[in-house]
């Protein structure tokens, strides 16, 4: 298989880079349809999405991956800045330049998304009727009203992070940076022995473990993609970790059932470990097999 290529496109007046990994075999069906990808809470594109996005080309997709706006190799400043809005802009960019791919069928667009990114997916594809397939990794619907773990006091310590953050943008500072994983009792975004596990083995240069707060307020207060799931009329998988602390199964199901066309696989582990090796390939094959069957099965694009 060719070695993946660096891209480049415009959102909002900055940069974002990708990278576009060939198929492994470009004269099959599954050449003409391009897997988008983008990764969650202060995510990059390297590491797990990385090997995720060669999964797919292996498998003769198309695969295109990005990093968002202020985080990765994409520009912007400040950085390690989410922007809920901004990331969204991202992903329609990143769409419409997968739809100018070389052999890539412009109704052939699939995006896949994790964690944030997952709840983005879902977002973007109610905002743009067009994407042929989605697919929601341990998608974020909402906050537990309770963190397991958390105490009052770090509770009240994040909320404090994350009002001077707030506060620090609205005046036009830097960012108040936090850890955006960390120990229990540390003051982070995801501050639990898995996450701490998942960060002491990452293989991801372009990863930084802190993040501007701020948008903790939006995902608390308003932001719900599974809003208008019963809108979406492509076809939809959730992949689903039964041991979900972060984006708990009981929020996402729901949504998955409101979907006319959804499908719902859940698997025995827990958020992080989807991004580990004893899980990820297995995840992976099961969402080979759902865009093989939405894509390359759709009507008439064997024979265009």
């Amino acid at each position: 298989m060719a070695e993946r290529r660096r891209i480049e496109f415009p959102s909002g007046g900055d940069i974002c880079v990708g990278y576009v990994y060939p198929p492994a075999r470009p004269d099959a069906s599954e050449a003409a349809c391009c897997i988008v990808l983008a990764h969650g809470f202060g995510g990059t594109q390297e590491g797990s999405l990385a090997r995720t996005a060669t999964d797919f080309a292996a498998a003769g997709f198309t695969a295109m991956s990005f990093d968002y706006r202020f985080l990765g190799e994409s520009g912007g400043e400040p950085r390690q800045l989410i922007d809920i809005k901004a990331q969204h802009a991202d992903w329609h960019a990143a769409i419409a330049f997968a739809r100018t791919l070389p052999g890539v069928r412009a109704d052939r667009i699939a995006i896949w998304g994790s964690s944030l990114g997952g709840g983005h997916v879902l977002a973007v594809a109610q905002q743009d009727p067009t994407v042929a397939a989605v697919v929601a990794q341990v998608p974020f619907i909402r906050f537990p009203r309770k963190v397991e773990g958390r105490s009052r006091a770090d509770t009240r310590r994040l909320l404090r992070a994350i009002l001077a953050d707030w506060w620090a943008g609205r005046t036009g500072r830097p960012p108040r940076y936090i850890k955006s994983a960390g120990l229990p009792g540390e003051l982070a975004v995801m501050a639990t022995p898995q996450a701490a596990r998942t960060v002491a083995v990452l293989d991801n240069p372009t990863w930084r473990n802190e993040v501007a707060p701020r948008v903790l307020l939006e995902m608390w207060l308003t932001y719900r993609p599974g809003r208008r799931a019963g809108d979406m009329r492509m076809p939809v998988l959730f992949s689903l970790a039964e041991g979900d602390r972060e984006g708990p199964v009981e929020f996402a199901r729901p949504v998955a059932l409101r979907v006319p066309r959804g499908q719902l696989r859940t698997y025995p582990c827990a958020h992080f470990e989807f991004y580990d090796e004893a899980v990820r390939p297995t995840v992976a094959a099961d969402q080979i097999s759902f865009l093989r069957t939405h894509l390359v099965g759709f009507p008439g694009l064997a024979a265009a």
